[in-house]
């Protein structure tokens, strides 16, 4: 895929301590990326090519079973276009 795209991705850190603490090293990951992406209630989604985008999830995934995780339970969702980049303002621009 060429275009930019948005990758919706929830991480659940299967464990005994604190998920939310597993979650949090998760997001540090993306957001030193340097790839836009906004924090949900419920999944995070990142905007841009879809391998960059990838390969921040995949070491997303791995910081947290280094960090203590047992499993790990990801859930994707992507939005792409064949001609055309996928942006946040094509989709909120009429929610503002």
């Amino acid at each position: 895929m060429k275009n930019q795209v948005h990758i919706a991705v929830q991480i659940v850190p299967i464990t005994k301590q604190d998920a939310y603490l597993l979650i949090d090293k998760a997001i540090e990951v993306i957001a030193r990326s340097g790839i836009e992406y906004r924090v949900g209630a419920m999944e995070t989604v990142l905007q841009g090519d879809y391998d960059s985008i990838m390969n921040v999830i995949r070491e997303a995934q791995q910081v947290c079973l280094a960090a203590g995780a047992e499993e790990i339970v990801v859930t994707m969702k992507v939005h792409a276009r064949r001609n055309q980049d996928v942006t946040w303002e094509q989709k909120l621009e009429k929610y503002s």
